[in-house]
């Protein structure tokens, strides 16, 4: 993040003036470049993301980041970061989201490690509830990952962002050029592929980002992108080891049904057509018998496996 105002900075205030006054970035990558700006009419904080402008030149991308955004922007749901305006002006594309003072779960566990059964259970659930709806409205995902799921401050909610967007802008359907583009660690092995993706991806998705909210790790790394897409396609994940928060976590790994799951996560065909299916608990205390307090069970702990 630079540390005063780049060149695009300050020429993107200037096309929003009057309407957004630009306060700082607060992070870039390959899907754009968030800032925090105050829209000046209404006098609040708002987060907004520019399409990298080398790929807002591209017509077709353009085009289709425009209303896949608007479609996002109908959007209704406590667990999905709200998009207020989606525009173009000259030469820039960008859409205006609600500010969330909070940090991505990546940052969380970055920071403070591994989440407890119970917190990561709560998160996948509300992510869950999220990509449900999303799914019911049409719209997939096809970027579900650590750094698009937000944590709110104070009350710990999870909000996902970039809904139906950040996939387009990175090419994380499938080929672009004849590579494949997006988060590789955490694509589903059709995504990988290149073959058609749809609601099932996401939930694929999110079990990698339950195996990463619990041991801070991810099921498949590598050095290079290739070589990371290939193990998602081929090799066996590595086990999810017991969390220190919770030391039975590891004992449903040696049940058929759990050896089952593992098996069958690589194929579209039989993973639940829906994230609504989310394993949920209510329980008060941790099932592994391990003694916690935990109300996180073997039943969508599995998912991640």
């Amino acid at each position: 993040m630079p540390d005063r105002p780049d060149q695009l900075f300050l020429d993107f205030q200037s096309a929003l003036a009057g309407r957004y006054s630009l306060e700082r970035e607060l992070g870039r990558g390959g899907m754009g470049i968030v800032y925090l700006a105050r829209e000046v009419r209404l006098d609040r904080l708002v987060a907004i993301k520019l399409l990298p402008p080398g790929r807002a030149r591209d017509g077709r991308l353009r085009e289709r980041f425009l209303r896949e955004a608007r479609t996002a922007a109908k959007f209704s749901h406590p667990h999905i970061i709200p998009i207020f305006a989606v525009d173009e002006v000259d030469a820039f594309v960008f859409f205006a989201m609600a500010y969330i003072a909070g940090e991505t779960l990546t940052e969380r566990v970055r920071r403070r490690g591994p989440l407890p059964p119970s917190d990561a259970g709560r998160v996948l659930r509300e992510v869950a509830w999220a990509l449900a709806y999303a799914h019911s409205q049409g719209l997939v995902h096809r970027d579900v990952k650590p750094d698009n799921i937000m944590l709110e401050d104070g009350s710990g909610r999870a909000l996902v962002a970039d809904f139906g967007i950040a996939g387009l802008v990175r090419g994380a359907a499938g080929l672009d050029g004849g590579e494949v583009i997006g988060t590789p660690e955490f694509m589903s092995p059709e995504q990988a592929l290149g073959e058609h993706v749809d609601a099932r991806s996401d939930l694929y998705a999110l079990g990698v980002v339950g195996y990463y909210a619990l041991s801070g790790k991810l099921p498949f790394e590598a050095e290079k992108a290739t070589d990371v897409l290939a193990k998602q396609v081929a090799e066996p994940r590595r086990p999810l080891r017991a969390s220190p928060a919770c030391p039975g976590a590891s004992r449903w790994r040696s049940t058929a049904a759990s050896r089952r799951i593992r098996r069958s996560g690589r194929r579209p065909g039989r993973r639940s057509p829906s994230s609504s299916a989310w394993p949920s608990s209510s329980a008060a205390s941790c099932r592994w018998g391990c003694g916690c307090s935990s109300s996180a069970t073997p039943g969508w702990v599995a998912w991640v496996g």
